[in-house]
C-alpha cells in the first residue's frame, strides 16, 4: 500500500478544517461590535413569496455612517416582511421604515452586552475547535485502519504527525480570529 491514501486522508482533513474556519469567520462577522456592519444581517432570513431567503438577496444593505444601517428592499412590497424578519432575528434593533427604506440605528453597546458578545464569540470559537478535534479523530482512525491494511508504520506515523500539525495551525487561526474579534467588541 502506498502513501497516496494517507495523503488523501490529510487533504480531506484539511478541507474539513478550512470549512470550520470559514464558518467561524462568517459567524464572528455577524456578532455586533458596536459599529454598524451590513454583515450583521447575513444570517437574517426573510419570507419571500413563501420561501425563506437571506436578507442580502432581498435588499441592498448599506452603512451610511458608523451608527446606521440602511436597507432598501428590491421590491417595495417586501418592506414589512424585512421588518418582521429583523424583529424575529432578535438582534436587538428596532427598524424604522419610511415606505421605501428601512433605517436601523445601532445603539452603543453597554459593558454588560460587550461581555456577553465576547462570551458568544468564545463559544463559537469552541465550536470550531470541536470541529477540528472531530476532524483529527476521523483522520487518525482512517490512518490506523490503513496501517492495519498494509500502510507502513513510518508512513502512518508521518501522516499522524502531519495531521496534528494541521490541527495545531488551525487552532492558532482560531485564536487569532477570536483575539481580533474580542478587541473589536471591547473597543469603546
Amino acid at each position: 500500500m502506498d502513501a497516496s491514501k494517507a495523503k488523501e486522508v490529510i487533504n480531506s482533513a484539511e478541507k474539513k478544517n478550512r470549512k470550520a474556519i470559514d464558518h467561524l469567520e462568517t459567524t464572528l462577522s455577524g456578532i455586533r461590535a458596536g459599529k454598524a456592519s451590513p454583515a450583521l444581517f447575513n444570517q437574517v432570513m426573510v419570507e419571500y413569496y413563501g420561501n425563506p431567503a437571506p436578507l442580502p438577496q432581498i435588499a441592498s444593505i448599506t452603512s451610511p455612517d458608523a451608527r446606521t444601517i440602511l436597507l432598501q428592499p428590491w421590491e417595495k412590497s417586501m418592506i414589512h416582511s424585512v421588518e418582521k424578519a429583523i424583529m424575529q432575528a432578535n438582534l436587538g434593533f428596532t427598524p424604522q421604515n419610511n415606505g421605501e427604506t428601512i433605517r436601523i440605528n445601532i445603539p452603543p453597546l453597554t459593558e454588560e452586552r460587550r461581555k456577553e458578545l465576547v462570551k458568544q464569540a468564545r463559544h463559537e470559537g469552541e465550536n470550531a475547535r470541536i470541529s477540528l478535534r472531530t476532524s483529527r479523530k476521523e483522520a487518525m482512525d482512517v490512518i490506523r485502519k490503513l496501517q492495519k491494511d498494509g500502510l507502513p508504520e513510518d508512513a502512518a506515523k508521518d501522516a499522524e504527525a502531519e495531521i496534528q500539525k494541521l490541527i495545531d495551525n488551525y487552532n492558532k487561526k482560531i485564536d487569532t480570529l477570536l483575539e481580533k474579534k474580542e478587541k473589536e467588541i471591547l473597543a469603546v
